[in-house]
């Protein structure tokens, strides 16, 4: 941006960069370098998705009990099938800022039961895969209709898509997590002993695991470690591009302002990693497991 100012297309700048200032040797390995970010990227995703479908969704729940190379060939045909999806889905977009735009309009309808899975135990496997289905396809549908509702470049498109995704897939989600069954108690109290995540949502499950009624790691005021990991990350970008680009007073600022939110975490995780961290457990200084762990070697 800063040597280009002018440049119609923004996303070239990148590609002009290296072209003026690289000598020749390396602008060969910056080709490769591409290459093998493009094809790297690629083969992950179609294998991370392939490993979805089929171990979190296929073995689970339809056929549990085939062999290693039933599985492996019901990978190999999902692999293709994901990239001839994938094929259908890029031929729809006209950039990668669209792209961007289109995951985000998932990620929103899917973020809430992503979230709300540690603070509460109704949440089941259907309601992630209902969530991510429902997010996808509202989001597809939102895409060809409200756009056509604003001015060309309006961002309050692109935020009322991601709200529309978000109202109806938490609707969904909702519906499908009480007409499913929960998780065995079994289960629950496995995860719940291994994660020890607290709070009103996991009251039934803590109390039948034996630990009471436990607090949120962090205490009442936990959720201000969100909001203050909000301001910190774009106070940090933000501040950042103001000083890139001159703005040295703005810059400070914000990254004053960034320097306290992360100063704020990291005092919350201080104290909960001391006397706080074992008292919102009910862990006292006469606590059996206290004592226990001051017996050993």
């Amino acid at each position: 941006m800063i040597l280009y100012p002018n440049l119609t297309d923004k996303e070239s700048g990148y590609v002009h960069a290296f072209v003026d200032y690289l000598p020749t040797p390396w602008r060969g390995v910056m080709m490769a370098g591409f290459a093998a970010a493009y094809m790297s990227t690629v083969a992950t995703h179609l294998n991370w998705g392939a490993s979805y479908l089929v171990n979190d969704f296929y073995r689970r729940f339809l056929k549990p009990s085939e062999s290693d190379k039933h599985y492996v060939k019901v990978s190999r045909i999902a692999t293709v099938c994901l990239f001839l999806a994938s094929i259908a889905v890029t031929s729809q977009l006209s950039s990668v800022e669209r792209a961007w735009r289109f995951l985000l309009a998932i990620g929103a309808g899917t973020g809430l039961v992503l979230i709300l899975r540690w603070y509460w135990w109704r949440i089941n496997a259907w309601s992630e895969i209902s969530a991510m289905i429902t997010s996808f396809v509202v989001s597809i549908i939102a895409f060809q209709t409200v756009p056509q509702r604003f001015a060309p470049g309006d961002p309050n498109a692109d935020a009322t898509i991601m709200l529309v995704t978000v109202v109806v897939s938490t609707i969904v989600w909702l519906t499908v997590t009480y007409i499913t069954s929960p998780e065995p108690d079994a289960v629950l109290e496995a995860f719940y002993r291994r994660v020890r995540p607290g709070g009103p949502g996991w009251r039934r499950i803590s109390e039948k695991a034996g630990f009471g009624r436990e607090g949120i790691p962090g205490g009442a005021l936990a959720w201000s470690n969100w909001i203050a990991g909000i301001v910190a990350v774009y106070s940090t970008l933000f501040g950042i591009g103001k000083l890139i680009f001159g703005a040295t007073t703005e810059a400070v600022i914000m990254l004053a302002v960034a320097a306290a939110a992360f100063y704020w975490i990291s005092r919350s995780f201080r104290a909960d990693s001391g006397g706080a961290g074992l008292a919102h457990r009910g862990i006292g200084p006469d606590s059996p497991v206290l004592v226990a762990e001051n017996a050993l070697p």
